[in-house]
């Protein structure tokens, strides 16, 4: 095979042959290990690293795990950890050791018999001071009914008249004494529960500390290198890159474990690739035997700084479309619909300024207020809506909002749909550890809805048209992957599925109510795909 000329972006990319070579090779290696087999069910990321030796042109292969196996950071085969946090002699484990006492000691005191008497009788002081209340407080209703009925009787004397406002004032006057005795006897059983809960929550920040101090220091101990021959901590990567400590895990995802591995024994990066064997993990979309870009909370710092120095592959998410113009569906002097490429931007990004909004303005100049009604994913191609005034912006997004808007989008499956026609419920939610990566979460996800028709099914793949009834974010890509949807991911999807030329997702079919005129504006736009 030929070597590749540039090392693999690691963020987007099709894996190289040498990769999948590779990978072929270590899931054989895995399959033959029994001992593994129940805990890489549950679901586990392996990589491959292809390397050159300085003295030798034939490439080598390095693999890693990310994480533990069988309680162990190393294992024969595969390369070790970047920093060994299971070593019982190391710095992790004797800090964890150290949280671990205090955590028995929180736990004992929260089960002790002073701290459990001590909440009972506060119980108990409560419930009798909340008694004696209502009883007064029924006792002064019954006196206030007596009291009206014998001025209800008849003419009082002026004795009697002040005998009774008397009584009145004294039982409100009482109430009042009852309710500071009962705030009393309250407060100070509340007291001893605080001192004893104090002496908890002052061993809680004393663990706090010392976990934050200690992970500090642990990141201190991740040393990784560059190309450039640089060392430097996971603290300052951190620091430098995003103003904050690295997040639990980084360090010992996969990539950083072989690029480490390689720079420290002499070894040139030629191409790399994760994929994911075993189980889905609940709630996320990963399929077995199929490749996984990097995630970004962990490892896009770390990855950042450990690239330097190698020539990399172009992101193609950051090169902008070839095509100067767009191409107009629909125009009048309110709105405008285009068909926006696969590849293209809805609006700027963070690293590429071409998109759909910015090619818009210059075609329509005199275009003000918010315009951007919609959004589509970067890879996905159709019909998108920009609005030419503040006022038809604001019509649209309330039919949008409403649901009022008909959206259809053609889709090439990798895999058969069984059913003709249905429709899929799974709630999403972002997934905080690898943005841009959605969910499934039945807590915390907000509802998404989407119905699906089969058009054709062909060597193993399925043409379908999805007609989404709410606007989350990878939406269709989550519904069409993830085994409580189709478990038949898009084409294309690097993110839930496998890579292809492109992201076969097309919004092909629009249908709104005109903001201005109240007519019907059905507007429709084929795909470029098929089966």
């Amino acid at each position: 095979m030929e070597l590749p000329r540039l090392f693999t972006f690691p963020f987007h990319y099709t894996p190289h042959p040498l990769c999948v070579e590779a990978a072929r090779e270590v899931q054989e290696y895995v399959a033959g290990h029994s001992e593994w087999a129940d805990e890489l069910a549950l679901g586990k990321m392996l990589g491959v690293l292809v390397v050159q030796a300085p003295d030798s042109p034939q490439p080598q292969f390095l693999a890693a795990f990310s994480g533990n196996v069988a309680g162990s950071n190393d294992l024969p085969y595969f390369v070790p950890a970047v920093y060994d946090l299971l070593n019982p002699e190391g710095e992790f484990k004797q800090g964890e050791a150290a949280i671990t006492s205090i955590n028995h000691r929180i736990a004992a005191m929260m089960q002790s018999p002073s701290l459990v008497k001590a909440r009972e009788q506060l119980a108990t002081a409560t419930q009798r001071g909340r008694m004696c209340i209502e009883d007064f407080k029924r006792e002064m209703a019954d006196a206030k009914a007596r009291r009206d009925a014998m001025r209800d009787a008849g003419e009082l004397s002026a004795e009697d008249s002040e005998r009774l406002l008397n009584e009145s004032r004294y039982m409100k006057a009482e109430l009042k004494r009852l309710r500071q005795r009962v705030e009393a006897d309250v407060a100070a059983s509340r007291k001893g529960v605080a001192e004893l809960e104090d002496e908890i929550a002052t061993l809680k920040s004393q663990r706090k500390t010392m976990s934050e101090a200690l992970q500090e220091r642990i990141f201190r101990l991740f040393v990784v290198e560059n190309a450039l021959g640089e060392r430097c901590d996971l603290t300052d990567i951190f620091a430098a890159a995003e103003g904050k400590l690295p997040p639990s895990g980084s360090g010992e995802c996969c990539a950083p474990k072989l690029l480490h591995y390689a720079y420290t024994h002499g070894f040139k990066p030629l191409c790399m690739a994760e994929f994911w064997w075993g189980e889905s993990p609940q709630g996320e979309v990963r399929h077995h035997g199929h490749y996984y870009p990097a995630c970004r909370s962990k490892c896009k710092p770390i990855l950042d700084y450990m690239l330097q120095g190698l020539e990399v592959e172009e992101n193609v998410l950051a090169r902008p479309v070839s095509s100067d113009d767009l191409e107009v569906v629909y125009d009048d002097q309110w709105l405008t619909v285009v068909n926006k490429p696969s590849g293209m931007l809805s609006v700027p990004g963070k690293l590429l300024d071409d998109s759909a909004q910015t090619r818009f303005q210059r075609l329509y100049p005199l275009a003000s207020g918010p315009i951007v009604v919609h959004r589509l994913d970067q890879e996905t191609s159709g019909l998108l809506v920009f609005a030419k005034d503040k006022d038809t912006h604001k019509a649209l997004q309330e039919q949008f909002a409403c649901r009022a808007i008909s959206k259809t989008y053609i889709a090439v499956l990798d895999g058969v749909v069984a059913e003709d026609a249905g429709v899929i419920e799974l709630p999403l939610r972002p997934d905080v550890d690898d943005r841009p990566r959605q969910m499934v979460d039945p807590v915390h996800g907000k509802n998404a809805v989407t119905s699906y028709k089969v058009l054709e099914r062909k060597d193993g793949r399925t043409l379908i048209e999805f007609r989404p009834h709410t606007g989350r974010t990878h939406q269709l890509r989550v519904h069409a992957s993830h085994p409580q949807g189709l478990n038949a991911p898009i084409v294309g999807d690097v993110l839930y599925g496998t890579s292809s030329s492109r992201l076969m997702l097309h919004a092909g079919a629009l249908a709104f109510l005109h903001p201005h005129t109240g007519e019907l504006v059905a507007v429709t736009c084929p795909c470029q795909f098929s089966l």
